[in-house]
């Protein structure tokens, strides 16, 4: 396991589009106006892959241009974080053409979620580099929920000491339109608890979906011993969600993952607890761990940011904790 240096005041961090491009509609003037202010009022210096913003017909660039950002931001000295624009559907594509040696001998951050979770696990699978999910840089250009989506952004990428997770007081999603975005909030109820327990492991997983692309490659991380962080978007339907997670658990050595958290899902889902509930209790390979759902990271707003690769203690319960003591 290698644990990226921190950022430090003043230090320079590079965003790249290694799945979908920057330069999508929703990525308004506005949006990117907040996401660079942000980092900027903080001190550090941003710089931006060459090809950012380049599209084609798959809402995305060419495979040697994605790469070409990529490795020049490993290969930057004075980067010290690397951070994904946005998702989107394609970094899997990347796996088979990254310099793993280029990457594990100039460790640094490397931040995204949802499709980025290919990049994410993979690097994490052929390097032992922890690598981060957290938001994307367009994230920074939205102002829901922001506030605890950057302490914990801070804590992990910036802090040494331990981290204790707790609930969100509020959650909001974006609906899914090109318009500036007005976001629908809601109560947070807190955690939910769905089998009782504790454990302890490394943190693996991401977007259930993408974490799936990876199996039976050389980049699917070994799952033994595993606590998996589990998330989907408004795409993944109950029946798909079901359908995902069986996956997963027909995978060698799931019979030693320790515990399960799963990430808050969006309205447009038609996820409920009760089905949700229905689809865990069907699968007697998840009787014995513990399991909290309703956690925050993901799709919805605000969000967590959380390693990959290293140890995490779960208690789910009365009360219920997540406790990191290394990121």
């Amino acid at each position: 396991m290698i644990i990226p240096p921190k950022l430090q005041p003043g230090d320079t961090i590079r965003v790249i589009a290694p799945s979908s491009s920057y330069g999508a509609a929703w990525i308004t003037d506005e949006v990117r106006h907040k996401s660079r202010k942000y980092f900027e009022d903080k001190g550090y210096t941003l710089t931006f892959g060459k090809y950012i913003d380049e599209m084609d017909e798959f809402g995305s660039t060419t495979i040697e241009h994605r790469l070409e950002d990529l490795h020049d931001a490993f290969a930057d000295p004075a980067v010290k974080l690397i951070l994904c624009a946005r998702g989107g559907f394609n970094s899997n594509q990347l796996l088979p053409y990254l310099n793993y040696d280029l990457i594990a001998s100039h460790p640094k951050i490397l931040c995204g979620f949802s499709d980025i979770t290919a990049l994410t696990s993979a690097i994490y699978a052929k390097t032992g580099l922890v690598t981060y999910s957290g938001p994307n840089y367009s994230h920074f250009g939205r102002d829901f929920g922001m506030d605890y989506t950057t302490r914990y952004f801070e804590q992990c990428l910036i802090q040494d000491e331990p981290i204790i997770i707790k609930p969100s007081k509020e959650w909001g999603e974006y609906p899914k339109t090109d318009a500036i975005d007005i976001p629908i909030s809601h109560q947070n109820a807190g955690w939910h608890v769905i089998h009782e327990g504790t454990a302890q492991g490394t943190l693996l997983g991401g977007n259930l979906c993408t974490f799936n692309l990876l199996q039976g490659s050389p980049y699917f991380p070994d799952i033994r011993g595993s606590i998996l962080f589990l998330e989907d978007d408004h795409e993944s339907v109950p029946t798909t969600f079901d359908r995902d997670l069986t996956s997963l658990i027909h995978q060698p050595g799931f019979r030693d993952v320790r515990g399960l958290v799963i990430g808050r899902f969006e309205s447009g889902s038609g996820m409920t607890t009760d089905l949700l509930e229905r689809i865990i209790a069907g699968k007697r390979e998840l009787n014995t761990l513990p399991i909290l759902a309703q956690a925050d990271f993901g799709h919805t707003r605000p969000m967590i940011t959380y390693p990959v690769g290293v140890n995490v203690s779960l208690i789910a319960g009365t009360p219920s904790s997540i406790r990191l003591p290394q990121h």
